[in-house]
C-alpha cells in the first residue's frame, strides 16, 4: 500500500474485513472519518485511516464500546489502559460462567428443585464474611451442649474453606455441597453426636485433654521434619533419619512420663514396637474416608474448595527410621 494513495471504500472493506456499511457507520459515528470525500460523495481512505479501521475492528471484537474506541483513537486512553479494563471485565465474566457451570453440575448431580437452584445461586454469590459467618455458626452449634476442648474446637474452626477470587467450577461445586452440609440441621446434630462420642468415651478424654493436645502441638516440628525427609527421599538409615527417629522417641518417652506413669525407657525393643505402631498407622491412614461421617465429608470438601491435598504423614518412612535406629540403642 502506498502511503499517499487514497482507496475507495470497497477496497478498504476488502483490506480490513469490515463491511462497507460498517465503515460508513464508523464514519457517521465519528470514529474513523474518511480522509477525503469527493464532490460526488465517494469516501476515500489513506493508509493511516485504514490502520485505524483495522484497530477498530479488533477492539470491537474484544467488546470495546464506541466511546472507548474514540478515546483510544484520540489518545485520551492508551491501549494498555483499555486492555486492563477489559481484562477485569473478562475476569468477572469468567467468574459468572464458572458459577453457572457449578450450579448446573450440582443440578445434574442431584436433580434439584427450583427452590434448590435459587439457593445454590445465593450460595455461590456469598461474600467472604457471609461464608465465615456460616462456618462459625455451624461450629458454634456443633460444639454447644458439651464440654469440648477449646483448643480442639480451635483446630476444627481453623480448617475452613478459602474460596479464591477466581475459583474453578470444581471449587464452586464443592463449596455448594459444603454450604448445603453446613446448613443441614440433621448434619449438625449427627456431627455433634459423633464428636461428643469421640471426645468423651474410651481414650477420647485423655486424647482430647489440654496436656495431650499441647504435646501434639510440640510434636508438630518433629512430624514436619519426617515429612520433609520422606519427600526429599532421605534414606531412613542415614544420620538425618537417625536424628529424626531419636527426636520422635524422645518426644514419645516424655509423653508417657507426663501421663502419671513411671515412664518408658528408650530401648531397642521400644523403638521396634513403636515402628510396628507406625506401620499400623499407615494402614489406618490409607483407609478411605467414612461415607457416613459428616466430619470426614467436611474435611474432604474443605480440601476441595481450597484445592489442596493434605500432606500425608510418612508412617512407613518413620517406621524404617525407627527400626534402623534400634540398632546400637543402649538399653
Amino acid at each position: 500500500m502506498e502511503l499517499d494513495e487514497l482507496y475507495p471504500i470497497g477496497d478498504v472493506a476488502r483490506r480490513t474485513g469490515l463491511s462497507v456499511s460498517a465503515i460508513r457507520f464508523y464514519a457517521e459515528a465519528g470514529v474513523v472519518a474518511p480522509t477525503v470525500t469527493t464532490e460526488a460523495g465517494h469516501r476515500l481512505y489513506d493508509v493511516s485511516a485504514i490502520a485505524r479501521l483495522e484497530l477498530v475492528r479488533t477492539l470491537r471484537e474484544l467488546n470495546a464500546g464506541l466511546d472507548e474506541i474514540r478515546r483510544v483513537l484520540a489518545g485520551e486512553v492508551t491501549l494498555r489502559e483499555l486492555a486492563t479494563t477489559h481484562m477485569a471485565l473478562l475476569a468477572q465474566h469468567e467468574a459468572r460462567l464458572r458459577s453457572r457451570q457449578a450450579v448446573l453440575s450440582a443440578i445434574l448431580r442431584q436433580d434439584s428443585t427450583a427452590e434448590q437452584v435459587t439457593l445454590m445461586h445465593k450460595l455461590v454469590a456469598m461474600s467472604d464474611e457471609e461464608r465465615d459467618r456460616l462456618i462459625d455458626d455451624f461450629w458454634t452449634e456443633v460444639t454447644t451442649g458439651w464440654e469440648a476442648s477449646e483448643r480442639m474446637v480451635g483446630w476444627w474452626r481453623a480448617a475452613r474453606p478459602e474460596l479464591p477470587d477466581h475459583p474453578s467450577a470444581a471449587q464452586l461445586e464443592a463449596w455448594i455441597r459444603l454450604a448445603e452440609l453446613l446448613r443441614d440441621s440433621e448434619i449438625r446434630r449427627t456431627l455433634r453426636r459423633e464428636l461428643h462420642e469421640a471426645c468423651t468415651t474410651g481414650a477420647g478424654p485423655m486424647m482430647s485433654s489440654a496436656p495431650m493436645l499441647e504435646a501434639f502441638e510440640e510434636a508438630a516440628p518433629l512430624g514436619q521434619a519426617a515429612i520433609d525427609a520422606a519427600r526429599e527421599q532421605v534414606p531412613p538409615d542415614s544420620p538425618r533419619g537417625r536424628e529424626i527417629a531419636d527426636g520422635w522417641i524422645g518426644w514419645l518417652t516424655g509423653l508417657f512420663s507426663q501421663a502419671d506413669s513411671p515412664g518408658i525407657p528408650d530401648t531397642p525393643e521400644f523403638r521396634l514396637q513403636t515402628a510396628d505402631h507406625m506401620l499400623a498407622g499407615a494402614e489406618w491412614d490409607q483407609a478411605p474416608p467414612d461415607p457416613e461421617s459428616p466430619f470426614d465429608e467436611y474435611v474432604q470438601l474443605v480440601n476441595a474448595v481450597n484445592d489442596t491435598e493434605p500432606e500425608r504423614f510418612p508412617y512407613v518412612w518413620l517406621a524404617e527410621a525407627l527400626r534402623a535406629s534400634a540398632v546400637g540403642t543402649v538399653s
